[in-house]
């Protein structure tokens, strides 16, 4: 019996491995933070007595989030001082069959991890859980601590604040209207083509980059389709090996049509995600700095 239960406690955690992932990297924002959760919730996992389990998804669940809530406080006082505009660590993702959706929970994209920032530790564990994993108020007042009401008020206040932002403002887009938005961009930054650039670009468009002082990147959001098309012709004249092999892939970032830059040897230069509005590119994101890159080789 001792043998049988021995073999379960790995096995429980390890069954529900992809979705503990899931639910820290959409609570964190950090791939490598979400690693270090996932480690610490195994080690916790491992010291309890399983047999008085009744749930072991809800169980490591609340581990999870317990020790990402607890770590989002430490996390912004770091975010605060970075060099330049923090942006989220990208996923390079396949497209999700229902099946996957459900064990994933819902794709969030790189915008809506940037706008949900600006959330409380409290507001984005409440909206993470309830709008993204579908999980009761009553499970995840336990989790925080709070009454199942001040938790629906949490999740509520959230949900206002990113609906201001540009991840769901915008409304559902379309996968085609997106696609097409970003191929025009790919082969308009390609050629460093500011006009095609400014068809593809909302006037109003905010590019945002992440370089972490590491490599070179806009310290600040640059704002409207004018600049910005001038600063994508001139990155694409700059960029390490534009034009020595290396290649701008389109690809999926965090469940939506991206683009990766790809070197001579194969290692991800730039990953850049959009929203996209009426056809037009509103928002960019591009992350460039190696160490939130290194997950994707």
């Amino acid at each position: 019996m001792s043998d049988e239960g021995s073999v379960a406690v790995p096995d429980a955690f390890e069954a529900n491995r992809r979705y503990l992932g899931s639910v820290a990297y959409r609570l964190l924002g950090s791939v490598a933070d979400a690693e270090d959760a996932l480690q610490e919730a195994w080690l916790r996992w491992r010291a309890v007595d399983q047999t008085q389990v009744a749930d072991a998804r809800a169980y490591l669940t609340t581990i999870v989030t317990r020790l990402c809530y607890d770590q989002l406080g430490s996390a912004r006082v770091r975010r605060e001082s970075y060099f330049g505009e923090w942006l989220p660590e990208p996923l390079l993702t396949d497209d999700r069959t229902p099946d996957r959706l459900a064990e994933l929970g819902e794709e969030v994209s790189l915008a809506l991890l940037a706008v949900m920032e600006q959330l409380t530790p409290a507001e984005r564990a409440a909206f993470v859980l309830h709008d993204v994993f579908s999980i009761g108020f009553d499970e995840i007042a336990a989790t925080l601590d709070r009454t199942p009401d001040a938790t629906r008020q949490l999740a509520s206040r959230a949900r206002r604040r990113v609906r201001t932002g540009p991840a769901r403002g915008r409304g559902r887009v379309d996968a085609t209207e997106h696609r097409q938005a970003v191929h025009a961009f790919a082969a308009a930054a390609a050629g460093g083509d500011i006009q095609a650039l400014l068809a593809v670009l909302d006037p109003a468009v905010v590019w945002h980059a992440d370089g972490g002082g590491v490599v070179s990147a806009a310290v600040r959001p640059v704002l409207g389709a004018d600049k910005v098309s001038r600063l994508v012709a001139g990155l694409a004249r700059k960029w390490p090996g534009m034009h020595g092999g290396a290649a701008l892939d389109s690809v999926q970032v965090n469940g939506e049509p991206g683009l990766a830059l790809r070197t001579a040897d194969g290692r991800i230069a730039a990953v850049v995600a959009f929203a996209v509005t009426g056809g037009r590119i509103t928002e960019a994101y591009a992350v460039v700095n190696p160490e939130k890159l290194a997950h994707l080789s």
